[in-house]
Order: C-alpha cells, then sequence, then structure tokens
C-alpha cells in the first residue's frame, strides 16, 4: 500500500522547507533514521551508501592506498562558486590528487546546530551528491551529530577520502630539486578573496567567484603527458606563499618567484589592494603548484593548459640550492623579496 501522502515509512515528511534541526535529529532514533532517510540517502545514494551499515564493504583497489581526511567550517556556507558542500568534496578529492591517487571513494560527517534550517541543509547535501557525481567518485558512508543551538556554527562537514596510487609515481614535498621549474594551474587568490567579499557584504563592479573545484582529472592529464612530476600541493589556507615555504623546508632547497609571471584576476588583484591583502597568501581551492624537472617543464604546461581547469596555467619560479630554504621573488621592478610564510590568520574560516 502507498504511503499516505506528505508521509514517510518512519512518519510524516521531513519539511523542507520551513522545518529546521532539533536535538531528536542526532539522538539516534526514529528522527534521526528520517533525516538520514529522506535527505542524505536521498542525494548522496549509491550501492555502496544503500547498504546500509556502519560501513561500507568496498571492492578491492590495484597499487597502494592513500587516505586524506579534512574538516570544513567555513562561512558563509554559500558564497560565489560553491558552499560547503561541493567544497568539503573537492577539498578532500584535491588532497588525493596531489598525492598522485585516483579517488574511488569518500566519507562525510556532519556536525549540525540545533536550529539550523532544514532547506539549507538539504541544499549542501544536494551539492555535495552533484560534486561526487561529477567528480566519479561516491560518497559511501557517513556520520551526524547534533549538538545545541548557540554551540555550534550552523554546519561542519569533514570528509575522508580513499585513493589508489598508481605503480610509479612517488610525488612528495620531499622531492623538489635544484633547477626544477615551478608550475601553477591558474589565477590566485579567487577563492579567498570570493570568501571575503561575500562575508563583509563588497560590491565590486566584477564579481570574485570561488575556484572551488576536483583537480584529479587535471592531475591525471598531467601525468599523462609523461613529465617528471615531482611535487604537487593544492594552495589552500596560506595561500601559494605558505605552500612553497612548506615544500622548500621539506626539500630544504631555495625557491624564486617572477612576480610579472604571477596569474592574477584583475578584480582579485584590486579586492586584495582594497583590503590590505597579498593575494600569494589568499587560500586556493581549486588550483595547484607543480614542481617538474626542467627538461619536461614545457610538456608540463602544455598539458595544464589543454585542460579546462589548467587554461591560465603559467610558469613561475624555479627552484635552487639554498641551505637558509629561503622563498624569494623577483618583482617586476628587478629587485628581490623574501616570500615569507603567513603570520597570523587575515581570513580566518575560508574553507
Amino acid at each position: 500500500m502507498p504511503a499516505p501522502k506528505n508521509r514517510s515509512s518512519l512518519g510524516r515528511a521531513l519539511d523542507l522547507k520551513q522545518g529546521r534541526i532539533d536535538l531528536a535529529h542526532g539522538s539516534g532514533g526514529r528522527a534521526m533514521a528520517q533525516l538520514i532517510e529522506e535527505l542524505f540517502a536521498r542525494h548522496l545514494d549509491n550501492p555502496f551508501l544503500a547498504q546500509g551499515d556502519d560501513g561500507a564493504v568496498l571492492p578491492g583497489a590495484d597499487g597502494r592506498l592513500v587516505m586524506a581526511t579534512d574538516s570544513h567550517v567555513i562561512s558563509p556556507l554559500f558564497f560565489p562558486g560553491g558552499d560547503i558542500g561541493s567544497l568539503s568534496v573537492h577539498g578532500t578529492l584535491n588532497d588525493l590528487a596531489v598525492m598522485g591517487a585516483r579517488p574511488l571513494w569518500l566519507s562525510a560527517a556532519f556536525i549540525l546546530e540545533e536550529g539550523f534550517p532544514l532547506a539549507d541543509l538539504a541544499r549542501i547535501v544536494e551539492s555535495m551528491g552533484e560534486a561526487g557525481r561529477a567528480a566519479g567518485v561516491p560518497i559511501v558512508t557517513g556520520d551526524t551529530k547534533v549538538v545545541e543551538r548557540g554551540k555550534g556554527d550552523g554546519v561542519f562537514i569533514t570528509t575522508t577520502g580513499v585513493g589508489s596510487l598508481p605503480p610509479g609515481r612517488d610525488v612528495s614535498g620531499r622531492h623538489a630539486r635544484p633547477g626544477d621549474v615551478v608550475l601553477v594551474s591558474g589565477t590566485l587568490g579567487d577563492h579567498g578573496m570570493a570568501i571575503m567579499v561575500a562575508r563583509e557584504n563588497l560590491g565590486f563592479e566584477t564579481p570574485i567567484v570561488s575556484d572551488s573545484a576536483a583537480l584529479h582529472g587535471l592531475t591525471e592529464a598531467l601525468f599523462a603527458s609523461g613529465a617528471r612530476v615531482h611535487t604537487l600541493r593544492d594552495p589552500t589556507r596560506g595561500g601559494l606563499a605558505t605552500t612553497l615555504n612548506e615544500i622548500a623546508r621539506q626539500s630544504g632547497v631555495g625557491i624564486v618567484l617572477d612576480e610579472a609571471a604571477l596569474p592574477i584576476n584583475p578584480a582579485v588583484a584590486a579586492a586584495c589592494e582594497f583590503l590590505g591583502l597579498d593575494p600569494l597568501y589568499v587560500a586556493n581551492e581549486g588550483k595547484l603548484v607543480a614542481i617538474v624537472a626542467p627538461d619536461d617543464a614545457d610538456a608540463a604546461l602544455a598539458a595544464l593548459r589543454a585542460h579546462p581547469l589548467g587554461a591560465r596555467a603559467a610558469r613561475i619560479g624555479t627552484v635552487q640550492a639554498d641551505t637558509h630554504r629561503f622563498v624569494q621573488m623577483t618583482t617586476t621592478l628587478g629587485g628581490r623579496r623574501i616570500v615569507d610564510w603567513l603570520n597570523g590568520d587575515p581570513l580566518p574560516r575560508i574553507c
């Protein structure tokens, strides 16, 4: 017999337009089961999640396994170019991709605040499902907890990913060598400035849109070029400057950037100047840094530019021997300055 209108197998259907999260949604009882059935399972549906157990039984994978996890506490939850849902998928996929892995599966854990609108939660979960399907990587298991009103901030999401590392791939922050070439896959600072502009309700003539995207297709194109890729990183919190300082420290080398070669959208540059920020320290969520052997730099750059996510890829610097492990930049005026680590956190809660 069909269920009565506006009812589910667990009782009256969730009100996804006006309803709000309450503590019962995290109690482990009927309300929580209904939230999972009518919202999470609906938008994240796949055969592994549909097993309905405390974990997912998954097929074996060839090669070594890579695992990454990331928590997302961004504010605002919705921003030009994305939201916390798609961002939580892209962020973990990219952590796998820059390890050289092919992402296989994701898990997702939600911390929900009492009173959070179900309509917003549905929008977020639907976005996650769409991002996972677009990337070809299912969310196979998850968890939900609810905290009292005032003890959270709407929703926090933690995603964990597992990927397979093909034989012969070995990229690491430890592998940069003097003479190597530093590439970046596109413009810098788009995500961080999109968040800042949305958060502060700043009106700029040209909209700034987050670059949030899954990068594993781009990394596969880079490896397919045959270029000897030594290091890959996604320059998220702390931006390009912090990422390169991390690599310099790990590899025991110096890095010299060419300021004139750095790709930065004019709107981002203008917003950074207005706010007193340096785009080198602003987060990205859809860009990668690749450090490659010098003889392979042209092939690697061509491979990046041939992919839609790398159309504005650029050669931005070189690795050099330096016992001090400094990151420096040759300026457009012909001088040279130190590009130091990020000091403090001028843009909190950007991912």
